[in-house]
């Protein structure tokens, strides 16, 4: 197994958090290390480059409550939409406003919006974007044990040539190959997907000496004239498309400590996406596998309910923050986009080949023993004890954390209202294996190992 494997099939969980389709990473790797190949990229640095194509979206949800404290409606919706403009020019800045700040508000929303962004002004405004998504991204590639050029890469991915772009305005030359490379391959990508290759080297040629280094644009209009080029990119796949062009000894080595890295990056990918769930993915572990201790004969395998408690919740990637942050009731249609989640927590999982084996499980958190949960409405015979455990970790989670709507209930209170559910809602024996002082203590452990980290 190769890492790629792993991070293509996490990648579009990215996607979506991004508010691309899904494939968008995987297309734009395909582009890049082709471009790679034209320039002539050694090896070790198509290697480095892949990685870096993979890992480009993984701070992606760290600024996604940014974007709606800043715009309002939904977030991915505008995130795609910045891509789709020249924003570095007033009239597109103007035009992205007017559709997207405080879009689906009313008038004096959108107004109250518009006047808190004029005073943060667009410079700032893309700071505050940009500078969390990048550092984040550069962080997680470093958290994985990849190179310092991958690191390097993601966090100036969105710097421009002539030093308009972000985090940091660098210019020319002092912006790394790689970076150059992802931030001209994103571009593309997108407006292939828009209008074909044409669409795409016209945006290239446009922007060539502003956004993108001349001589990575030239060598692009040159490789891109060919029809080769472009092939395959519609159902683009690492394993047939780009692995052949990295040696497997140049890969950074798949091992279970690896896999668990990885495990780990994606909750802090996850939990990021809003304020009320950051370390929600890490403390439904600590119950989860609090609860197994306690199973005695019915405990299941420890380091595969660690990694289906940690990714449980990556479909939430694709719930917009308008509804994840949204401080009163979700509304029928809002609930509905809650509801899905699951099910693209289990189709995500099942495109990796280390993680499939518990997609199912980590996916049916939500499902009742009685067969009235969601999304599939799955009765308890059909639920694995690892989803059961998962189930009880999660609503202990969910009612011991603050929400927009309340604070966090004690230990006691949580005990009582998971009883009061078990047999119906919630698997006896893993409530059961829960009590106010294992709720406290779990709570209490995973808070000082907070602090620590």
């Amino acid at each position: 197994m190769r890492v790629s494997s792993v991070l293509e099939g996490l990648s579009h969980a990215l996607d979506m958090t991004e508010g691309h389709p899904r494939g968008h990473a995987v297309r734009s790797c395909l582009i890049g290390m082709r471009l790679g190949a034209a320039i002539g990229l050694d090896p070790r640095d198509r290697t480095d480059l892949l990685y870096s194509l993979l890992l480009k979206g993984a701070g992606c949800s760290s600024n996604a409550s940014v974007v709606f404290d800043l715009f309002g409606g939904n977030d991915q919706k505008a995130k795609r939409a910045v891509w789709l403009r020249d924003w570095r020019r007033v009239p597109a800045q103007i035009a992205y406003a007017c559709k997207y700040i405080g879009r689906g508000g009313s008038i004096a929303a959108r107004l109250r919006k518009a006047g808190k962004l004029a005073v943060v002004g667009p410079r700032g405004t893309g700071e505050k974007i940009f500078t969390v998504r990048c550092e984040r991204g550069a962080r997680i590639a470093q958290m994985l044990g990849l190179s310092d050029n991958v690191a390097a890469a993601v966090r100036t991915m969105d710097e421009h040539w002539d030093g308009g772009g972000y985090p940091y305005g660098i210019r020319g030359h002092a912006a790394p190959m790689l970076g150059r490379i992802v931030g001209l391959a994103q571009v593309m990508e997108i407006f292939w997907a828009q209008g074909g290759p044409q669409a795409a080297l016209a945006i290239a040629r446009e922007r060539r000496g502003r956004w993108f280094d001349p001589d990575l644009v030239d060598a692009l209009l040159s490789a891109g004239r060919t029809d080769s080029f472009w092939a395959g990119l519609a159902n683009a796949r690492i394993d047939q498309d780009v692995t052949r062009d990295v040696p497997p000894d140049l890969e950074v080595a798949m091992d279970d400590a690896r896999l668990d890295l990885i495990a780990d990056a994606f909750a802090l990918i996850i939990d990021a996406k809003s304020s009320f769930t950051f370390d929600h993915s890490r403390r439904v572990t600590g119950y989860a596998l609090a609860i197994n201790e306690r199973l005695g004969s019915q405990a299941v395998d420890a380091v595969r309910l660690r990694r289906a408690a940690l990714l449980h919740d990556i479909g939430k990637l694709t719930v917009p923050n308008s509804v994840l942050d949204k401080p009163g009731k979700l509304d029928q249609r809002e609930w509905s986009v809650i509801r899905r989640h699951p099910a693209y927590t289990q189709s995500i999982l099942e495109r990796v080949p280390a993680f499939s084996d518990f997609a199912a499980d980590a996916a049916h958190h939500h499902e009742w023993i009685d067969g009235g949960g969601y999304a599939l409405g799955l009765s308890g015979k059909y639920l694995s004890t690892t989803a059961r455990i998962v189930a009880v970790a999660d609503v202990v989670d969910a009612l011991t954390a603050d929400r927009p709507y309340r604070k966090g209930l004690p230990p006691d209170r949580v005990h009582g209202i998971i009883e009061d559910d078990a047999g119906t809602h919630l698997d006896p024996a893993c409530v059961g294996a829960c009590s106010p002082d294992m709720i406290a203590r779990t709570a209490a452990a995973d808070e000082a190992e907070r602090e620590v980290a």
